[in-house]
């Protein structure tokens, strides 16, 4: 049997995520015959029908199924080690790390000094992202190693604890639970919770403490934007102890949540690299870890 080629299947998931040909030609940027003509070619390569076409409308096979599960990750493992091949191939270079605002940059902050300082990294390069995208950041070959906060995909990933610490529920001043020196998770059911902006549905459930179908509140893109969400009363949210004590202010109020998942920060890598930049950035962390999130 012939090997299926990298661009009859990255043809192939455009069809099956569209479930049209016309839509996936004019995302490819190519015509449709050739196209159609593609993904023939790799269901003859195959010796299966991937595409249900008796209906007025492309439906996936149980083939087709399989298939567009299986090649994800296949694909995404060849744009990162195209991505780490060019970057390893630089005059000068050194691990790119990435990690969202906040109590990861912070301890980053440390770790890349000290590396800097005792001159063991100095091509160091740091990536500043947004919610949820450093686990596949390292995935895809963006960045070599991350640090993330729980939960996240772990895929791919080798990963090693750095801290934990309690998480506290937001509340908008005079709030009817703002009342109340310490809660229960049982006490912020049925309340609104921002939704961070590409969250999951897991992501939303440990954010808002709900177990099952949060209130929807308002779409959020950083910690300064949640904060007003919960100032102006639209939602609560559970947020980790030294956010809290860095953003103390007269609008909200913040009280300890028995039985609250804690907050965990992790420094993840590619699974099965033997990088020696990742395991002296790794190592670092884990010895910045010991240290408490510095607060005011």
């Amino acid at each position: 049997m012939a090997e299926p080629e990298i661009r009859e299947l990255r043809y192939f998931r455009a069809v099956a995520e569209d479930l049209n040909i016309t839509r996936a030609a004019e995302r490819l940027g190519i015509a449709q015959p050739p196209l159609s003509r593609a993904i023939r070619q790799l269901e003859h390569r195959l010796g299966v029908e991937l595409f249900d076409r008796s209906g007025p409308r492309l439906v996936l096979t149980d083939a087709g199924e399989t298939l567009l599960k299986e090649s994800g990750p296949v694909l995404e493992a060849l744009d990162s080690a195209v991505r780490r091949t060019q970057r390893a191939g630089r005059v000068s270079h050194g691990p790119v790390v990435t990690a969202k605002p906040g109590v990861a940059t912070e301890l980053l902050h440390r770790v890349v000094g000290e590396l800097r300082r005792d001159g063991e990294l100095p091509g160091i390069e740091i990536l500043v992202s947004g919610f949820g995208e450093q686990a596949a950041m390292v995935r895809d070959g963006r960045a070599d190693v991350a640090l993330v906060s729980l939960p996240f995909d772990p895929r791919g990933l080798e990963c090693e604890a750095l801290y934990t610490e309690p998480r506290v529920a937001a509340l908008p001043a005079g709030h009817e639970l703002a009342e109340r020196e310490v809660l229960e998770v049982a006490d912020l059911i049925g309340f609104p919770a921002p939704r961070w902006n590409g969250a999951s549905d897991g992501d939303y459930n440990y954010w808002s403490a709900e177990p099952k179908a949060p209130i929807d509140g308002p779409v959020v893109h950083d910690t300064s934007q949640l904060l007003e969400v919960i100032a102006f009363g639209q939602a609560i949210a559970l947020v980790p102890r030294s956010m809290a004590l860095r953003n103390l202010r007269p609008e909200v109020v913040y009280r300890p949540v028995v039985g609250a998942e804690p907050y965990e920060m992790l420094v993840v890598w590619p699974a099965g690299s033997r990088s020696p930049e990742i395991a002296h950035f790794v190592e670092a962390a884990v010895r910045h870890s010991t240290e408490p999130p510095a607060v005011p």
